[in-house]
């Protein structure tokens, strides 16, 4: 996937991830994870001690996950992965914008990438696990279509925070 959408009047590319964006990847990957410490499953210091070999490998998709960043220019503001969960599903992980670009359409066009993802390879749901208590990401996942399940899990990284588990359907 390498498809370009619009913003705000300057281009954003948003993308699957290569090999070469390694860098771009392990920046943007560690700045979510200082900045909002308990909304993923990994914790900034595990990310922080990967070599960057494991990071090259991370953006050449070799492993489960496949990395979207979205580039307003050289940098990337945003990031999104998603890994295949069961036959018919795919899950939404590592989904953050900078603090700079929230409120555009960023983060939209970073889900709909995954969405159109999920599409392609013929899956069923794609889900995700998010706090209710996070109300800006609750929200923003019901506006894309997501709904919450009735399934709660703890966060492995913060195991004090549970979270729910949201889905959308692709047919």
């Amino acid at each position: 996937m390498d498809e370009r959408v619009e913003h705000e009047g300057g281009g954003v590319v948003i993308r699957q991830t290569t090999e070469a964006d390694w860098a771009a990847l392990k920046q943007v990957r560690l700045a979510a994870l200082l900045d909002a410490p308990t909304a993923f499953g990994v914790s900034h210091a595990s990310a922080a001690a990967y070599t960057d070999a494991q990071w090259r490998d991370r953006a050449a998709g070799r492993g489960p996950a496949r990395y979207i960043l979205a580039f307003p220019g050289a940098e990337a503001v945003g990031i999104v992965a998603h890994v295949p969960a069961a036959e018919t599903d795919l899950n939404l992980i590592a989904m953050w914008v900078a603090p700079d670009w929230r409120g555009t359409s960023i983060a939209a066009q970073l889900v709909d990438a995954v969405k159109a993802c999920a599409i392609a390879q013929h899956r069923r749901r794609l889900l995700l696990d998010v706090s209710p208590e996070n109300l800006p990401a609750s929200t923003f996942y019901r506006k894309q279509g997501f709904v919450f399940l009735p399934e709660w899990e703890a966060l492995e990284s913060h195991p004090e925070i549970r979270v729910q588990k949201m889905e959308w359907r692709t047919a």
